[in-house]
This record gives C-alpha cells, sequence and structure tokens, in this order.
C-alpha cells in the first residue's frame, strides 16, 4: 500500500511541475481552489505588416477593373479588401460599410486615411468625390504611382548594393596589387640604387 501511494505522490507532483500552457504555480493555485491570475492582454500594440507595393498596385488596378465592370465601390472596395492583409483589410471593409450605408464618399474614406498602404487612394478618392471624377481612374494613377515609387526604391537597392559590394572587393584585390603590381616595379628600381652604394 505504501508503494501504491508513494506512486500517487509521484504522479501528482509529475502533473504540478510537467510543462505545459499553465505552470506549476497556477495548477497549485487551481488545487487549492484560488483564482488564477491572468496576464493582462496587450494592448494598442498592433502586430506590423510589411507593406507589399506590388500586391497594392495589383489591388488597386483591381480595385478600377472592378469599379469599369460595373460593381458599386462599395462592393468593389470590399471585394479587393479580401486580398489586402489585415489592417489595410480592415480599412478598407470599414470604407465599404459606411460607403454602403449611404454615407457621404468624402466621409465613408476617413477609415483608411490612417494606415499608410491606403491613405494616398483614400485622399485621391475623397478629391473625386468632390470634383466628380472617376474612381477607377483614381485607382490606376494611384497604382501606376505606387508600382514606380518601388521600382525606384528597388534601383536605388541595387545601386546601394554595388557600392557596399565595392568597399569588401577593393579590400580583397588592394593586396594583391600591391605585392603583384607595385611591389616588383619597387624593386626593380631599387636594385640599381643599392648597386651602387
Amino acid at each position: 500500500m505504501t508503494g501504491l501511494a508513494a506512486a500517487l505522490v509521484l504522479l501528482a507532483s509529475a502533473a504540478l511541475v510537467a510543462p505545459g500552457p499553465v505552470g506549476a504555480r497556477s495548477r497549485v493555485r487551481s488545487l487549492q481552489g484560488r483564482p488564477v491570475p491572468r496576464r493582462p492582454a496587450r494592448s494598442g500594440r498592433r502586430r506590423r505588416v510589411r507593406r507589399d507595393p506590388w500586391q497594392e498596385a495589383g489591388a488597386w488596378d483591381e480595385l478600377a477593373s472592378c469599379l469599369r465592370a460595373g460593381l458599386s465601390l462599395d462592393r468593389a472596395v470590399r471585394a479587393v479588401a479580401t486580398s489586402l492583409p489585415g489592417p489595410v483589410a480592415d480599412a478598407l471593409t470599414g470604407v465599404a460599410d459606411l460607403l454602403a450605408l449611404g454615407a457621404d464618399p468624402a466621409d465613408a474614406w476617413a477609415p483608411a486615411l490612417g494606415e499608410p498602404a491606403t491613405a494616398r487612394l483614400a485622399r485621391a478618392a475623397r478629391r473625386s468625390a468632390r470634383s466628380g471624377a472617376a474612381i477607377a481612374d483614381v485607382a490606376t494613377t494611384v497604382a501606376a504611382d505606387v508600382r514606380a515609387e518601388a521600382a525606384e526604391a528597388v534601383s536605388a537597392r541595387a545601386e546601394r548594393a554595388g557600392v557596399l559590394v565595392a568597399g569588401p572587393l577593393g579590400l580583397c584585390f588592394l593586396p594583391a596589387f600591391l605585392a603583384l603590381g607595385i611591389a616588383p616595379v619597387v624593386i626593380g628600381l631599387a636594385g640599381p640604387l643599392l648597386e651602387r652604394t
């Protein structure tokens, strides 16, 4: 009987210290009937989504195509929102909801102004709502601008990489240049001078 009691004690202690989602201290508290304190949720800290300008430009082209095909603005914005990542999709969904409810277009695009990926389109759409320009043309223009900026950023990074590679390459070739190019010339010139002395 003592062996069985010892085995039960060992099993209970193993259950208390076993790794898992709940730590040993909280297991002891739950067994004692005391409330287990919860960690506060991290608030105010949004996970940053890396912007993909090519995806954004494609989405704005998709928006223009939907509008030119005859889809209403709210449905076109909602369709585009499904192809974009989290915060951008949330901003566009808010715009689509406000447009579907019949809000003034200048007010409906307000949720998209706070998101960097949609701010340019939102400003242009608000201007076009006042001026009467077609939003499909605005979306096409914004897509072209985003693509041009992305291509410029890529070429700038490529040029910067070329400059950064030149430094280490120069350091690698400099000793060889000194040993094979400069040293023989100096030795060749120094030989006759040393013979004269």
